[in-house]
């Protein structure tokens, strides 16, 4: 529908063979960053994720276009221009579809892929207090290599604001306290 603003949509992953996921929900923000008039719209992107401190910004085509995730910062992806198609929680995971505006939020252990872009697809990336990322490749993470990670992750701090919103990070205040993955 035209004209209804930015609206939330949540998605959750249970752990997927040696793939972590989270215990936190994925938030896809749509329509929810607009750029003023003559200001491009990764500049008003990346202004908000500073505003709210998702920090050591990049920007580029996107995703990679393997199954990947990362165990040392969650990560805010921000659709400047194009499209993108990405599959979220691995293999057999959820279909999602970004365009401009839209900010999808993967908390640490999620797994992500690029399964196809526009031509001019271009997006802008944050991490909560500038945190470093690691990449670690669905398809090659050891037993031992998916322990470590899920200790990693589970010492992260939830960020004090939502990267789109600045707004508590309430859904995943209030997430389950019980997570693991059977081994």
């Amino acid at each position: 529908m035209a004209g209804t603003g930015p609206r939330l949509e949540t998605l959750s992953f249970k752990p997927n063979g040696m793939v972590p996921n989270s215990r936190f929900p994925v938030l896809i923000h749509r329509g929810v960053v607009t750029a003023a008039a003559g200001e491009d719209l990764a500049d008003a992107i990346e202004a908000t994720f500073r505003r709210n401190d998702w920090l050591n910004n990049w920007r580029e085509l996107g995703v990679y276009d393997y199954y990947h995730f990362h165990s040392t910062s969650h990560e805010a992806l921000g659709m400047a221009r194009g499209s993108i198609t990405l599959q979220l929680g691995g293999e057999g995971g959820t279909i999602v579809k970004l365009t401009p505006g839209d900010v999808v939020v993967l908390p640490a252990g999620t797994s992500h892929t690029r399964l196809d872009n526009s031509a001019d697809s271009h997006m802008v990336g944050g991490y909560p207090e500038g945190r470093d990322w690691d990449l670690i490749r669905d398809e090659l993470v050891t037993e031992a290599e998916s322990r470590a990670a899920v200790k990693l992750i589970g010492s992260l701090p939830i960020p004090a604001r939502d990267p789109a919103t600045g707004e508590i990070m309430t859904l995943w205040r209030d997430a389950p306290r019980t997570y693991g993955i059977q081994f």
